[in-house]
C-alpha cells in the first residue's frame, strides 16, 4: 500500500505526537508533578510510538497494520490517563490520542489477509 492511502492516520499520529509532547512538559509545570507521573510516562510512551506508526506508513511497511494496532492500544491507555486530570492540555491530548487510536485502528482493517495478522507469512 502506498503511503498516501495512509495519510489520514499519519496526520493523526502526527497531531497526537505533538500534543503527548505538549502534555508531558506541561504536566512538567504543575504544582504536584508526582501525582502527573504516570500521565508524563504514557505521553512519551504514546508520542514515542505514534512516530514509529507514522514512520512504518510513510515507508508503507507491511507490518504497519500491526504497529498501528500497538498504537491504538498506547493511545488509548494515554487517553484514559489524561482525561483523570481536569487540565486543558490533558483534555486536548486524550481528544488526540482518541482521535488517532481510531484512525490506527481504522488503518489496521486494511492490507490484511485472513490469517495474517503480523503481515509476516507463516512458516512451512
Amino acid at each position: 500500500m502506498s503511503h498516501e492511502q495512509f495519510a489520514s492516520c499519519i496526520e493523526a499520529c502526527n497531531d497526537c505526537a505533538l500534543a503527548c509532547d505538549h502534555c508531558a512538559t506541561s504536566c512538567l509545570q504543575e504544582q504536584d508533578v508526582a501525582m502527573m507521573a504516570r500521565c508524563i510516562a504514557l505521553d512519551i510512551d504514546c508520542a514515542a510510538i505514534c512516530r514509529l506508526a507514522a514512520g512504518f506508513m510513510g515507508r508503507g511497511s507491511e507490518l504497519a497494520s500491526t504497529v498501528c494496532a500497538a498504537c491504538a492500544d498506547v493511545c488509548d491507555a494515554c487517553a484514559e490517563e489524561c482525561e483523570k486530570h481536569p487540565m486543558q492540555h490533558c483534555r486536548d491530548c486524550a481528544a488526540a490520542c482518541r482521535r488517532c487510536a481510531d484512525e490506527c485502528r481504522r488503518m489496521g482493517g486494511q492490507g490484511r489477509s485472513a490469517g495474517a495478522s503480523t503481515g509476516v507469512s507463516p512458516a512451512h
